[in-house]
């Protein structure tokens, strides 16, 4: 019987750096383990990555040889493949290699007559469970444990979206322009009032002078003084 392959400490998981798109509908940012093999690994060693369905990955059998790696195009009826097939060297604490892998990025992949490894985009949100195994020309050599459930985001279907907010947008835009029409007309009657009553202030103001000064030179009303008769024992003697 062959030997059973040794088991890592190591549980792989999705990248905790900032990167756009993450975790998308159809792939995953993994991060890529340093120093995990050393120890384990000859230079023809490769690393393979097993990816699996959660409910799937304690069923999953490691393959004996490179023949037997399960590909891609068989995960909707074996629920599991290996794919990202990369020389032993890459992972080394010496290595210089990008910090991520990228599950599901080949779109390539969906075409039917590939028969290498493929790494092809997932068909559903998953959850899925990946784990590494270290491979040599005799199988299996050392493996680590499986990740935890990763979930994949789900696509919205272009049916489900709610056109409302749009005419809502269309509606707040009306009724904002509807109240600044308001807001100008009522600017500008109160500017009318407040015009007309300073107007009427100056005008009155003015029409009381006018009638103080009618008033004033009003003198040629006044009755002319009468003839009085002279005072008795004044006057000329006849």
């Amino acid at each position: 019987l062959p030997t059973p392959p040794a088991r890592l400490p190591y549980v792989p998981h999705v990248s905790h750096m900032a990167l756009p798109g993450k975790v998308t509908a159809t792939t995953f940012a993994l991060e890529r383990p340093c120093c995990v093999f050393d120890g384990h690994a000859d230079a023809s060693d490769a690393v393979w990555l097993a990816v699996a369905f959660a409910n799937a990955s304690a069923t999953f059998r490691n393959p004996r040889s490179r023949a037997d790696v399960p590909p891609y195009q068989q995960l909707p009826t074996a629920h599991s493949y290996m794919t990202l097939e990369t020389a032993a060297a890459a992972y080394s604490c010496l290595a210089a290699s990008p910090p991520v892998l990228r599950v599901g990025s080949d779109t390539a992949c969906r075409d039917q007559g590939r028969q290498d490894p493929c790494n092809g985009p997932l068909p559903s949100p998953g959850p899925y469970r990946v784990k590494f195994l270290l491979m040599g020309c005799r199988g299996p050599k050392a493996e680590t444990l499986w990740s935890d459930p990763i979930l994949l985001r789900r696509a919205v279907s272009p049916s489900t979206i709610d056109p409302a907010p749009a005419r809502h947008g269309s509606d707040v835009v009306v009724i904002a322009s509807i109240l600044a029409s308001l807001g100008a007309a009522l600017a500008t009657a109160v500017l009318g009032a407040l015009g007309a009553k300073v107007w009427g202030s100056v005008c009155h103001r003015d029409l009381g002078t006018d009638a103080f000064a009618l008033r004033s030179y009003q003198t040629h009303h006044i009755p002319p003084a009468l003839h009085r008769p002279p005072p008795r024992g004044c006057g000329c003697s006849p």
